[in-house]
């Protein structure tokens, strides 16, 4: 197939998917086939068949555009996440002061600090 340097980009969108995704795309719309020996009837494309709302999902999911804007919201997320564990990491008494806890000691020591400051109120 040649491409003409006039051929609009949007013609193209195919080439930024990963091939695996592209071929379930095809054999869920009926377009191909795993056996070689079938007629070509049921090999042909069918372009008049509605998408169910899940090959849509499939579909949109497997783009470039979409994976990016997906793993820029998973980094926002993961930041915030860390950020907020800093910051109740440098509420809690520690010895030594800069001792490097996992989070789930953090949260650990965040629980007994609760108790013990509730203990101590209580008194």
């Amino acid at each position: 197939m040649m491409l003409s340097p006039d051929q609009a980009e949007a013609d193209l969108s195919w080439t930024q998917s990963d091939p695996e995704s592209l071929l379930n795309g095809l054999k869920s719309a009926g377009c191909t086939s795993d056996d070689p020996m079938e007629s070509d009837e049921k090999t042909k494309c069918k372009p008049d068949q509605p998408l169910s709302r899940e090959e849509k999902r499939r579909r949109r999911r497997a783009t470039a555009k979409y994976r990016s804007a997906h793993a820029t919201r998973e980094r926002i997320r993961v930041e915030a996440f860390n950020v907020a564990f800093a910051e109740l990491r440098k509420l809690l008494p520690t010895l030594p002061p800069d001792k490097k806890l996992s989070k789930i000691e953090i949260l650990r020591l965040a629980i007994c600090y609760i108790s013990y400051l509730n203990h101590v109120l209580d008194v």
